[in-house]
């Protein structure tokens, strides 16, 4: 069932739409090398088949899971042969491009240059991070979306009604259960068409394909989630901005999506505290105890008990009152550490277990904070030059408002204390 061309393409309309800049390349034949990106089953490769069919090229296609630098040389050679013959353009296909090393990508380079192959990539992971810089800039991405519902929905119905290549002559497909499969297919034609074919291997002959043949054939959702790819960034940036913006259900289906597709769950809890210290803080001191204990929790149960521990965690910190207030104050100090001196410590704060070190003044005039009420005290704890320097502002929300309070009327203490 895969389309022969535009006209027969189902969705990317920004791509295959008659008005489209990319199609109107494709068939004046001006289009460059390329590297589509996008999800599985969304038509990557589909395209770069229409692509060459419409430009009337040789097109040789490669899979970077099993070629190496000898096949890429082979094709190379072909298409310098061809090149030389005037016998037109020659396409070189691959397929998971982002699979293939620097120095394999490397191998392209030259021929994408001197125009012996047009390059058309295909990956489903972000090229900023996975196609090395020079082939990139000698390409044009074009980013495929995932297909909607209508698309995939679209996509069976042509399966359904073609007598060639189709199901037409073996099969229907009750409204029910084709709603089933779209549901199931997250967006991914090839397994909408997939769960068809198995659907209708396993249906009564000339019988219609009903909803529980369906959840017969397919049992469960197969969930789209690469831990080691950019969905896996994209996801944990989801679940950690739900729990920063106080949306406790957001964060309960982000950090389910992730657990259900494999994540390893000791990767979310480090995560947790992380958004323990960084956006709860001492807004709420309590988050931090929690995150280390659900990692705790999790360690000691396993899964998928312990998972119950990472969730109760990420609802207790989107619920709990929030301030980055400690996070930003130790930044301000490190940024202090760079951009000016490093100062001695003032000799009265300095250890002195020596006499030497007691001649020499260290230690000399320290006030010890335990003489004076409520411990407070006056005297210079930062060096010279940032003396009075304020880091940590607290907040006015949850404990820190109770901080925010206290330093205040130590800081007044203090400087009472200072005048007389």
């Amino acid at each position: 069932m895969r389309p022969r061309s535009f006209d027969e393409f189902v969705g990317q309309e920004h791509l295959t739409a008659p008005d489209a800049a990319f199609r109107k390349a494709v068939e004046a034949q001006t289009l460059g090398s390329t590297i589509f990106w996008g999800p599985p089953g969304v038509g990557k490769t589909t395209l770069a088949e229409i692509l060459a069919r419409a430009t009337k090229a040789e097109f040789i296609r490669l899979s970077a899971v099993s070629a190496g630098v000898a096949d890429l040389r082979r094709a190379i050679e072909e298409g310098r042969a061809r090149q030389k013959a005037n016998a037109g353009r020659t396409i070189l296909f691959i397929d998971e491009i982002h699979r293939f090393n620097k120095s394999q990508q490397d191998a392209v380079l030259q021929a994408v240059e001197n125009g012996v192959v047009t390059l058309v990539g295909a990956t489903t992971e972000n090229p900023s991070f996975e196609v090395n810089s020079a082939l990139l800039s000698r390409a044009r991405v074009y980013v495929l979306n995932q297909l909607s519902d209508q698309d995939i929905a679209q996509v069976l119905r042509h399966a359904l009604g073609d007598s060639e290549r189709g199901l037409a002559a073996s099969h229907e497909l009750d409204p029910p259960a084709l709603d089933l499969i779209v549901n199931l297919s997250n967006g991914d034609a090839r397994a909408a068409l997939n769960m068809l074919e198995l659907c209708a291997s396993i249906a009564e002959p000339g019988s219609p394909i009903d909803a529980k043949t369906v959840a017969s054939a397919v049992q469960r959702r197969s969930v789209l989630y690469d831990k080691s790819g950019e969905m896996h960034y994209d996801l944990i940036s989801a679940l950690h901005k739900s729990v920063r913006d106080s949306d406790p259900d957001a964060a309960l289906y982000w950090l389910a999506r992730m657990l259900e597709g494999g994540e390893d769950p000791l990767y979310l809890a480090r995560r947790l505290v992380r958004m323990a210290v960084e956006d709860v803080g001492l807004a709420e001191p309590q988050a931090l105890v929690i995150a280390m204990a659900a990692q705790q929790a999790y360690h000691f149960l396993g899964s998928p008990e312990g998972e119950l521990a990472l969730a109760q965690c990420a609802v207790f910190m989107a619920t709990a009152p929030k301030s980055n207030r400690v996070y930003e104050a130790f930044g301000g100090a490190k940024g202090d550490i760079e951009a000016t001196r490093n100062d001695p410590v003032p000799l009265h704060l300095r250890n002195a277990p020596t006499r030497l070190m007691k001649d020499l003044g260290y230690g000399k005039g320290y006030r010890y904070a335990h003489e004076y009420e409520e411990a407070v005290v006056d005297q210079q704890h930062l060096p010279d030059a940032l003396a009075g320097k304020r880091y940590y502002q607290p907040s006015d929300r949850g404990y820190e408002a109770r901080v925010a309070e206290r330093l205040e009327r130590w800081r007044k203490l203090a400087a009472e204390r200072a005048e007389q």
